[in-house]
């Protein structure tokens, strides 16, 4: 019984052990892009645009807008090729470096940011899916610890949703906030995972219609095709198929 009790105690505080060697390692990575805070395009000095006699300025033009930076991510993508972005829920637990790995599905399923193995995994994108896709699905496993995705599981909660309805996802083209419009309970196997593209306006409509209305609870919200979507995805209810999906769509 004794040694029983032992081997318990041990295998408790391995795992304790492992999961705070994580959660530091996650934390120095942010620390990374935080403390080397790229300036924001905005706040470079003005000049003179440089004007090509070719150009027909009779024609009004639309401006592309400028990228906002809130961190600096360059440090990390040279750490490992493989991270595009960042995954951020302001004043939660989400916060986080984003991996992409199209030739090798679910790479970081059970791989830190380090490509070593580790429980927690790293979030990732679907590999299907780029960041030109109408919908980008990333995946984060739901910890007991309160680390990855555990959180967005409580946008069950409408109130939740109130205090935290922007999502941020930052990558090499700048930061782009996502309005949570849809929380689904839903099977592993549910077509939403199957909508990368629209193909066209209708079928936007569509889905994303259908998917609201599917929502555990009323989120008011303008569809308006183009606006692109983030899917999270992490396991949660009583079956290992089921999963909790939090749906957002970029600001206007």
């Amino acid at each position: 019984m004794l040694a029983i009790m032992v081997v318990s105690i041990v295998m408790i505080a391995s795992i304790l052990i492992r999961s705070n060697t994580e959660i530091k390692n996650f934390e120095s990575i942010a620390e990374i892009v935080n403390n080397t805070a790229a300036v924001n395009n905005t706040d470079l000095p003005e000049t003179d645009p440089v004007v090509s006699d070719s150009v027909d300025l009779s024609v009004d033009t639309e401006p592309e807008p400028t990228p906002i930076f809130k961190r600096n991510l360059e440090p990390i993508f040279e750490m490992n090729a493989d991270c595009i972005g960042w995954i951020c829920i302001p004043n939660t637990t989400v916060d986080y470096p984003v991996m992409y790995t199209p030739n090798e599905h679910q790479k970081y399923l059970r791989k830190n940011f380090e490509g070593k193995y580790s429980v927690s995994g790293t979030p990732f994108i679907q590999e299907n899916c780029d960041l030109d896709s109408d919908n980008v699905i990333i995946y984060g496993h739901n910890m007991k610890n309160g680390t990855m995705f555990s959180d967005i599981t409580a946008y069950v909660d409408p109130s939740y949703r109130e205090q935290h309805p922007v999502i941020e996802f930052e990558t090499s083209r700048g930061l782009i906030g996502y309005e949570v419009i849809s929380v689904m309970q839903v099977n592993k196997n549910d077509p939403w995972y199957a909508f990368i593209n629209a193909t066209d306006e209708a079928d936007y409509l569509s889905r994303v219609s259908a998917a609201m209305n599917a929502s555990q609870y009323p989120i008011e919200s303008e569809i308006t095709y183009g606006r692109r979507l983030l899917t999270l995805s992490t396991c949660y209810g009583k079956s290992n198929d089921d999963r909790l999906i939090v749906i957002a769509a970029e600001q206007n």
